[in-house]
């Protein structure tokens, strides 16, 4: 059996029949539409647009206009067979077989030898099947497994059908008025950044595990083999086996007394909580789980736990705690404010034989390493203490804000969507690089967005890693339940499959020190506040939702954790009480400060008007959208009349505003192309060059130029509300990542590729910032230094102005001290006339903003900004003649032999992924002013995992700035 243990570990590969862990990867599987008109070699994990992609039935589905012309993908029923054989015909007589699925999407029948085994329905449970019997005796010597999936659309359509079916009042995105019955990924079903492709299929890995109950012990005396510890396995799923599965394995690491509402002792011991979740052929009477940290020489020795019976059709679960002295173990902080560390913890579970078992064998144990850090994290919700908001002149109402390790700080981040349309699909190295580029701008915490899905921890069980990435990368995962942007009815069927959907996602993510916090689901209860007030019949709907998230999720998440804190959405307004749980709703006193806020304003006139930012705790959503780039839109356009701006192809992909309906291409995308041509025509140069291809690729660039442009200068002002009256400590920009290539929020594009707001938060989150607010209605320039620190910060600001042609005019240099999460006013003027430099007009100077700042770490942070007294749309730019000189390992030299040139830019080539590096410092560079005698060099870091050209040759390199709207 130890031989079976270590060939188990190869199950991603052609399984071998004494496995007993077998990838069903390794089978054999056809797909099948329901007419059987197509039948085609698949895969699992697979989708089945996957599938007819790689039999040359359809194209990519990214393609074109491929999310319309493969809706018949949809509208197909799709059925995934495989012979089981391989992995059968050699199991003994005695052994068990259980059929495990990571993830089915979503309404399928699944039969293993002709017997119907389960009908599921809900794409984020695990499900596991004893299907022994059933292999044992099949029908008419039928030895496949058959999942016989149904389109999740003609589902939705028959369930709301029902005379009983409620439907939701609100407004949706293609696949109208169906998802809320549909336990499957929301934005599937088309969201305002993406397409609409309801894939179905197989889509997380799968397996068979056999379990065998042990031999004797004359027999193992016969064989030589000896009752030992076994070797820990890198995952639970490897250490199941011989005679027990691990379905469900929980790690938590919290405060003695912490609970998810109250401040945890930061001085108390650590309480290291473990749950298995587990299936066996042997019972076990007296069972024990051990914990050791090998690093730290800390160990539980035997925990006593409750009995395990002999059981493959159920789940027993088995806990046990251990503590350890706060002081023995190093804590795990998100990487901007200290170090993630994480330690190695085995965990082995043993089972003496049962009092009344008649087998004479040792004691079977299964131990498994898994990865996890202490840390406490909280949300602090309560009150301000009344002196505590005079002294320090915060305005009255409620906190909203973290607290890592005992102490507040700053949140600085993004919002997550799905990865691509196709989970599939997805690998670690791409969801990887998304997160080390969150990392690398700043970010300290990613939110995965309600409407998506439950992020995996690791690719055996998940298909690829996300959870174990942000440990050891030391960002925070703000988690959600999958709800999104709609009012859920409340039936017996959506609770009973709700509650198992959570439970498990709740377990499994536990470890992950990374986890900040659980939310019910988005922007539900601002939805439900509108309903209430607008519908007549609108208190049944808010009964309802204070049913689902303010009572029956709130209950299932604190019974399953007790280290972090449960909200009933993402947008809240707080609570009126944490014990017994309250929702604040509208309950609010005018002028005071409650729970979180978002910001989407699509009047560009508005972008930088400072009275129409939220003066909130924290800021969880707020963007403005953009194009892709011109490489992205190679990626997908197939013909060059596409090319343009407003091209029907281009446009259909802007699903801003939503259609709300199937209707082609979206009628409401004018509105939000026509937001970004204003928003460029009122900030930017006009893009109108005699070359077509040039003009396209700068309207899409300036558009991520003043989605820049608007979030940098909402962040500067969310961050100098932390030493304002709001207090604010939070600002997540809406949205990391691109689903694919059109129109949409993000800084990342689908290939990876950096937006210009990708580079503007990377300077714009740094640690030490400083940044001019203009306010035109009173013609104050206000000059703020902001520092997300926990130390004084001290330091000098230098303020340059120079004309456009790059002639220094004047300079002066200003010294400061910011407090601890705060910021001070350097300088304020008031009136045009007196900001501008005497005899210059202000359409031809423009200033630099420069500081230098010592932490508390002898680092030296620096940080750089630029005023311009009006839009860069009426400036008098100069050609900068910008020159760019390429050196060694790809660093690049840029020089303006001419003017300014604003937003100086550095594409890199199709085919590759990366960023650009300051060559001095390291950190990432683009997008910035070049100013004449001031040269910069960047580097490019390619990420070669990820790109498909390994040598790009310098001379692909693309520079382009401001000036290039105009001029070729």
């Amino acid at each position: 059996m130890l031989v079976c243990k270590v060939l188990a570990a190869a199950l991603l590969w052609p399984a071998l029949a004494t496995a007993e862990v077998l990838s069903l990867s390794s089978l054999h599987w056809t797909l099948r539409n329901a007419n059987g008109s197509i039948v085609i070699p698949a895969k699992v994990p697979s989708q089945a647009h996957l599938d007819l992609l790689d039999a040359g039935i359809i194209t990519e589905p990214l393609l074109g206009i491929n999310d319309f012309t493969q809706r018949w993908v949809v509208n197909d029923n799709w059925t995934y067979t495989a012979d089981l054989a391989p992995l059968t015909r050699h199991l003994s007589h005695d052994a068990r077989a259980l059929l495990v699925f990571y993830g089915i999407d979503t309404i399928a029948n699944i039969t293993v030898a002709g017997h119907p085994v389960a009908w599921v329905s809900n794409q984020f449970q695990q499900y596991v099947f004893d299907v022994t019997d059933f292999l044992a005796e099949p029908v008419h010597r039928n030895t496949n497994i058959t999942v016989a999936l149904e389109s999740a659309y003609h589902y939705g359509l028959n369930v709301t059908s029902r005379p009983d079916a409620e439907i939701s009042p609100t407004g949706d995105f293609e696949y109208a008025g169906i998802r809320q019955y549909i336990r499957k990924t929301q934005s599937d079903f088309g969201w305002d950044w993406g397409p609409a492709f309801v894939p179905s299929g197989i889509f997380k890995p799968a397996y068979l595990v056999t379990l065998t109950p042990p031999r004797s012990r004359e027999l193992d005396a016969v064989t030589n083999v000896t009752s030992v510890a076994p070797e820990p396995a890198s995952h639970p799923l490897l250490a199941s086996g011989e005679s027990v599965f691990i379905e469900e394995s929980s790690l938590e690491i919290s405060k003695v007394g912490q609970t998810t509402i109250a401040a945890p002792h930061q001085s108390a011991d650590w309480l290291v909580n473990v749950t298995l979740g587990v299936r066996s052929v042997i019972g076990s009477d007296f069972p024990t789980l051990t914990i050791t940290i090998p690093e730290l020489k800390v160990s539980s020795g035997p925990l006593r736990v409750r009995a395990i019976p002999v059981s493959t059709n159920a789940t027993t679960f088995v806990s046990a705690t251990f503590k350890i002295p706060d002081s023995v173990p190093k804590r795990w902080f998100p990487h901007n404010l200290g170090t993630p560390k994480l330690y190695n913890f085995t965990i082995t579970l043993t089972l003496p034989q049962s009092s009344h078992s008649h087998s004479h064998a040792p004691a079977q144990a299964v131990s498994f390493v898994t990865r996890s850090g202490f840390r406490t994290v909280q949300l602090v919700q309560t009150a301000y203490p009344a002196s505590e908001a005079a002294a320090r002149g915060i305005t009255p109402g409620d906190q909203w804000h973290f607290e890592v390790n005992g102490r507040a700080f700053y949140t600085l981040g993004t919002n997550i969507i799905p990865f691509d349309p196709f989970y599939a699909r997805m690998t670690s190295a791409q969801v990887r690089w998304v997160l080390e580029s969150a990392v690398k701008s700043g970010q300290n915490m990613l939110r995965v967005w309600g409407g998506g899905i439950y992020q995996p921890s690791d690719e055996l069980t998940g298909g690829y890693d996300f959870y174990a990435a942000c440990d050891e990368l030391g960002i925070f995962a703000w988690s959600e339940l999958i709800f999104s942007d709609a009012l859920y009815p409340i039936n017996d069927w959506l609770l009973a499959s709700v509650a198992p959907e959570v439970r498990q996602n709740v377990r499994r993510i536990n470890r992950h020190p990374s986890n900040a916090q659980w939310a019910g689901g988005n922007e539900i209860e601002g939805i439900v506040i509108g309903v209430n007030q607008t519908l007549a019949n609108g208190t049944h709907y808010l009964d309802e939702y204070q049913t689902l998230f303010g009572e029956f999720l709130h209950d299932i998440v604190l019974e399953e954790e007790s280290s972090v804190a449960y909200t009933d959405c993402s947008t809240t307004s707080g609570v009126l009480s944490l014990d017994p749980y309250e929702i604040r709703y509208d309950n609010k006193t005018a002028g005071f400060i409650y729970g979180n806020g978002e910001r989407y304003n699509y009047d560009a006139s508005q972008a930088f008007n400072y009275s129409t930012y939220p003066r909130s705790r924290f800021m969880n959503e707020f963007g403005f959208h953009s194009q892709p780039s011109f490489y992205s839109w190679e990626e997908v356009l197939l013909s060059s009349d596409d090319f343009s701006f407003n091209s029907t192809v281009v446009a259909s992909r802007d699903h801003h505003p939503p259609a709300g309906s199937l209707a082609f291409p979206n009628p409401n995308a004018p509105q939000g192309q026509a937001q970004m041509t204003s928003a460029v025509e009122l900030w930017l140069p006009t893009p109108n060059t005699a070359d077509t291809n040039q003009t396209f690729a700068q309207w899409c660039w300036s558009t991520q130029v003043f989605q820049s442009l608007n979030m940098v200068s909402e962040i500067a002002f969310y961050r100098r509300g932390a030493g304002e009256g709001e207090n604010n400590l939070g600002a997540l920009v809406w949205q990391l990542n691109d689903i694919w290539q059109g129109a949409s929020w993000s800084a990342i594009e689908h290939s990876g590729r950096w937006k210009v707001l990708q580079y503007g938060m990377a300077d714009i989150f740094r640690p030490v910032v400083i940044y001019p607010f203009w306010t035109p209605d009173n013609a104050t320039l206000e000059i703020v230094v902001t520092s997300d620190r926990w130390e004084e910060v001290h330091g000098a600001a230098a303020l340059t102005w120079y004309d456009w042609s790059g002639n220094f005019i004047d300079s002066s240099t200003l010294p400061f001290t910011v407090p601890s999460l705060n910021n001070t006013l350097i300088l304020a003027i008031q009136e045009l006339d007196n900001i501008v430099p005497t005899n210059h007009n202000a359409t031809d100077v423009w200033l630099y903003l420069n500081l230098t700042a010592q932490v508390d770490d002898n680092k030296t942070v620096t940080h750089e900004q630029f005023f311009t007294p009006v839009p860069l749309s009426t400036a008098n730019l100069v050609d900068p003649e910008i020159q760019l000189t390429p050196g060694p390992d790809l660093t690049f030299t840029l020089s303006a032999k001419g003017g300014v040139a604003p937003f100086t830019w550095l594409d890199h080539p199709a085919g590759t992924v990366g960023f650009f590096a300051d060559k001095a410092t390291g950190l990432p560079s683009n997008g910035f002013f070049l100013v004449p005698g001031i040269d910069r060099t960047v580097q490019f870091i390619p990420n070669p995992e990820l790109s498909a050209v390994s040598h790009p040759n310098p001379a692909d390199f693309v520079v382009r700035s401001l000036w290039n709207n105009t001029h070729l």
